[in-house]
């Protein structure tokens, strides 16, 4: 099988709980997640941007990646991250950089296209409008930043997002937290979301949420229906990149059996043992503590 990954790499400088640590960031979580999970005969595509100069930091999920589709940048997006335990977790870029250029002609190839809108500038509408006309497979969406605007001073706060409905119309798996579903259009009423989403050709979406775990939507005899499982008490080292390993875990095994069940549960886990581990080297062993769980 053969995955192809799109989504812009960050420098991430993150304030949590009195220390600042400097760390891989962005699609680079969502890389390292799906590497614990995919089989030796399995490959991953990864379309980024990097520098030579901290090509390095990237090193444990990069290393050993065919790099035909990286594009080399003079600077990748340097990000403040400033996180606490009671609420949304503040932003602030020091650049962003335009959509990634995608030299793809033939996306026959891959099994399935995972498009992380680390910045919200990763792809443009354009880009994936070319992709789905070309592409009859399954496009899985992380709305991510995609739902926070940019003001002069790089700070990045929630907005509406405009004309969600274009970029809806190109997704099969939306995945969103709670606060950037609630952006998604200029409606107070959850329902009617969900009803204008799967209106729009939505298969699936998935809602994670936090601490209190993760809900999937789907529609089954025409009905949307959804399941939900809790969070596994856990003690909370790390608050980033816990998303993005969720919807790396949870993509994967959709798209190997095709079980919504399994696959919520498996990344409700995955993105449990994320938030638990203080170490980037912790990554390695994901899928061994996510089977342990379950175990």
């Amino acid at each position: 099988m053969k995955l192809l990954i799109i989504g812009q790499s960050l420098e991430d400088h993150i304030n949590y709980k009195g220390k600042t640590q400097v760390k891989p960031g962005g699609i680079f979580y969502t890389v390292y997640g799906l590497k614990n999970f995919i089989s030796s005969v399995d490959e991953i595509a990864l379309c980024t941007s990097v520098e030579k100069e901290n090509l390095k930091l990237f090193s444990p999920a990069y290393d050993d990646l065919d790099k035909k589709y990286f594009q080399f940048v003079p600077s990748i997006p340097k990000v403040i991250l400033n996180i606490t335990d009671e609420k949304e977790r503040e932003e602030c870029y020091s650049q962003v950089n335009k959509n990634i250029d995608i030299n793809i002609d033939d996306y026959s190839s891959f099994n399935g296209i995972l498009i992380n809108m680390i910045t919200g500038f990763d792809i443009t509408i354009s880009q994936l409008e070319k992709i789905r006309k070309s592409y009859s497979g399954l496009i899985y969406f992380d709305v991510h930043t995609l739902a926070r605007g940019l003001d002069e001073k790089g700070k990045r706060e929630f907005r509406t997002i405009p004309a969600f409905e274009k970029w809806a119309n190109n997704i099969d798996i939306l995945q969103a937290n709670e606060t950037e579903f609630s952006f998604l259009y200029d409606i107070n009423d959850s329902k009617e979301i969900l009803n204008k989403l799967f209106a729009s050709g939505i298969k699936i979406l998935v809602l994670t949420k936090g601490e209190k775990g993760a809900k999937v939507y789907y529609k089954k005899d025409g009905e949307i229906i959804s399941t939900f499982i809790s969070s596994h008490k856990i003690e909370t080292r790390n608050k980033v990149g816990c998303g993005d390993i969720f919807g790396a875990v949870f993509f994967y095994n959709y798209i190997t059996d095709k079980n919504i069940e399994k696959a919520l549960m498996l990344a409700n886990l995955s993105a449990g043992c994320a938030a638990s581990y203080d170490d980037l080297h912790d990554f390695e062993k994901l899928k061994k503590d996510v089977y342990e769980r379950i175990s």
